[in-house]
Formats: C-alpha cells, structure tokens, sequence
C-alpha cells in the first residue's frame, strides 16, 4: 500500500509511549505541524514530523504498465533544542521504527502498510532559525503497488 506508507511510520512512532512524553504536543505529525495560533511564530521543540517524499514504480516489465513493487521514499525531520537530545531524538525514533517493523504480524490491522524491506539514511544535522538542531531520517521503502499489476 505505497501510497499509504507514512501512515505506518507514524503509527510506530506513536507507539512508544516514552517517545511521545517526550514531544511537548505528545503527538507524531505527519506531514506539517497544524499551528492554530496565529500569532505563534514556532513550533515548540523538540517536534517530530513525518513525510511522504515521493514514490517510484521498480521493476516495470514488457508485460504491463507498472510493475510488482514501489519504492517510497519517507522523511522524518525531526528538531530539538539541543544537539544531545536531537541524538537521543533519532536513537530513540531509528529504533522504535526498526523494531516495529521487526515485530508486525501479519494478522495486525495495518500490517499491509509495512514495508517489504527499506535502507536508511539520514541528512547532515543543521542549526535552523526557529533556533533549534535539527536532522532528517530518509527511509527508501521497497513496498506493495496500490493497484495489482495488469494480467497481459
């Protein structure tokens, strides 16, 4: 389910309970930081969002338009106040995801969102304005199309 990936990270993400009594909103966001206060110019730090950067269909044949799996390509920045706790920060999120995945059965809910396989990189950490450190984790995931490839 490719076009649905992020939702799984997220849901890992939320559940690790000391993950989340860390995050000052106790919650994951996916995507952006919904700001109701308009007067509010940053996000509180420490914050964790996830992204949905893109997908490309892999393995393409003579046979059909698409072929049998996507890769997708999933972002989470993450941002903190200070360099220690960015890197427990990305520790603790690395981990959580790498054991979520480990662990899915297929009779959970939403295991057909878990990736087949994914690598990992991760950005250089950078100083930004908001002023906090911040760093991305880039999972390329190698997941099921969310249309069956056509019969030729």
């Amino acid at each position: 389910m490719s076009l649905k990936t992020d939702i799984i990270f997220v849901k890992a993400l939320r559940s690790n309970a000391e993950l989340m009594a860390q995050l000052p909103a106790g919650d994951v966001y996916n995507t952006t930081i919904p700001v109701p206060d308009e007067e509010l110019d940053n996000a509180p730090v420490p914050y964790v969002i996830v992204t949905f950067d893109g997908l490309e269909n892999s393995d393409f044949t003579k046979d059909g338009y698409e072929g049998c799996t996507d890769t997708v390509q999933i972002g989470i920045e993450i941002a903190a106040d200070n360099r220690d706790q960015l890197a427990q920060l990305t520790t603790c999120i690395r981990q959580t995801i790498r054991e979520y995945f480990e662990n899915a059965q297929p009779s959970d809910e939403d295991y057909n969102l878990v990736p087949l396989g994914y690598t990992f990189t991760a950005s250089p950490v950078r100083w930004s304005e908001k002023p906090c450190y911040a760093q991305t984790l880039n999972y390329k995931c190698d997941t099921t199309p969310d249309v069956e490839p056509s019969e030729s």
